[in-house]
């Protein structure tokens, strides 16, 4: 079959690998009907996500059709429309029984202190194969998969996968109650469904930083304030906007890969951190490889964290869902410690959130195909992968389409 295979950092290919199989009984084979490309995957690409195993399949958001079942999966049948959890979890273990899906004890291989176990990740998740593929083995099953309602299309049920419940965790994290002011920090797909998850839960003001006009403009439609961050500086205007005080809650969207302004008001600031930003870069990624513009890791990593900081009012909340690998050690603890802040992170316990957003999907509370930019067959991933790294004008979202041919 036909998958998205990392051979080493900048390169992937669309190889022929061999069909999956049941190996536990708590396994099921999916055939994919849909995939999605995520900045998460470009992590790893870039190198900034070390640990990365030749071979490894990638991609870790999938909606499909169950073929087979180990015996101990009691809850579906094969032939049942389901999604597949980003992350993997055993449903029994303490941590799992308490909601925390992505610190499961069981799933992960590599033991109980490991962490999250993810689809397509790092040695350090697992490895797992991932949902770029014609077919994946899906472990714990039972848990880890979702039946899709009648009536939600797999174009709606591939952003349940990850990036919709990832919006929903920083949102509900970031303690948003009604009438805070929130702002969001990157306007990627993920940054794009916290903005729809902050007014869900009754924000009163929601403010988006970004650098991408076509990104800013749908987090405009999705009803938030925007700021391009190489035309003005964000701290200053989210302060000129709150009168001084700042806002309530503020979410980290981005993650590793952040970039600092290199226009504008803001880009006086980052040069005199320029320092500090390449040996935070050197830190995370002592290994690149890029091919040409492709590839390139973010220029200032902690960024993203060090505006969410500044920018928040005393006592306020800051929430961080952008992924940071274990090599990060820089963070503005001071200033968050002499102003009160909460801090809150972590990877998404997404079979907590998923069957509640299915919900508000099928009821049409919410459509998330708004953000969904492309649907490429998986032929085309690698050139797809590419204008995605380029975070090219209209590029937000990519759904691969395993079946499908070239588009």
């Amino acid at each position: 079959m036909k998958a998205v295979v990392f051979h080493g950092i900048g390169d992937i290919r669309l190889d022929d690998v061999p069909e999956p199989k049941l190996k536990e009984p708590t396994d099921a084979v999916v055939r994919l009907t849909a995939s999605a490309i995520c900045g998460t995957d470009l992590h790893m690409i870039r190198g900034t996500m070390a640990g990365m195993k030749p071979g490894t399949v990638l991609g870790h958001e999938g909606v499909g059709v169950i073929e087979e079942l180990g015996e101990d999966v009691r809850n579906f049948n094969v032939g049942d429309r389901v999604v597949i959890c980003s992350t993997i979890a055993c449903g029994n273990c303490s941590y799992c029984r308490a909601g925390y899906y992505a610190q499961c004890n069981d799933a992960n291989p590599n033991g109980p202190a490991a962490g999250t176990a993810f689809f397509g990740g790092p040695g350090m998740t697992g490895p797992f194969d991932g949902l770029q593929a014609e077919k994946a083995r899906i472990p714990f099953a039972h848990v880890t998969l979702v039946k899709v309602p009648a009536g939600v299309t797999d174009d709606q049920a591939i952003l349940v996968s990850d990036i919709f419940p990832t919006g929903y965790f920083g949102a509900e994290m970031a303690e948003i109650k009604p009438g805070d002011t929130v702002a969001v920090f990157g306007c990627g797909p993920v940054g794009l469904f916290a903005i729809v998850s902050a007014k869900l839960l009754g924000a009163g003001r929601v403010f988006a930083i970004d650098c991408h006009e076509d990104r800013l403009e749908l987090a405009r439609i999705q009803g938030a304030e925007v700021i391009n961050f190489e035309k003005e500086d964000p701290v200053e205007t989210l302060k000129r906007f709150t009168a001084g005080i700042g806002v309530d809650r503020a979410i980290d969207a981005v993650g590793v890969d952040a970039v600092h302004a290199h226009h504008g008001p803001a880009a006086k600031k980052a040069k005199v951190e320029k320092p500090e930003f390449k040996r935070e870069v050197a830190q995370v990624a002592p290994k690149t490889k890029p091919d040409g513009d492709n590839w390139v890791p973010g220029d200032a990593p902690s960024q993203a964290a060090q505006w969410a900081v500044e920018s928040l009012a005393k006592a306020g909340t800051l929430s961080i869902i952008g992924v940071y690998p274990q090599t990060m050690n820089a963070f503005p603890i001071g200033a968050a410690m002499n102003k009160n802040l909460t801090l809150r992170m972590g990877n998404c316990n997404h079979r907590k959130y998923i069957p509640r957003l299915l919900e508000l999907v099928r009821s049409g509370t919410v459509d998330p195909t708004a953000i969904l930019s492309h649907v490429k067959s998986m032929a085309s991933a690698i050139d797809a992968y590419r204008n995605f790294d380029l975070r090219k004008p209209g590029w937000v979202k990519v759904e691969l389409e395993p079946g499908a041919t070239v588009q």
